[in-house]
């Protein structure tokens, strides 16, 4: 028998040395859409882009990486 299951999305964000780990806001929104509603509490998302979805530990997960100040 098949089994299927719905995998809950996070969005990977490195902020000030740290990766932190926010939430899906929304299960409709896509995935520029939650990016768009966290750029007001980390302003860094809007010069970010969007990588994955990647499954690890029955999740999808999306990175949003910048290379805004970095140098190199």
């Amino acid at each position: 028998m098949i089994v299927t299951a719905k995998l809950e999305r996070v969005f990977l964000l490195k902020h000030n040395q740290q990766e932190r780990t926010l939430s899906d806001p929304s299960s409709n929104f896509s995935p520029q859409e939650v990016m768009n509603f966290y750029a007001g509490t980390y302003p860094i998302l809007t010069t970010s882009k969007i990588e994955g979805p990647e499954i690890k530990d029955d999740r999808l997960e999306y990175r949003f990486t910048t290379t805004l100040g970095t140098k190199g």
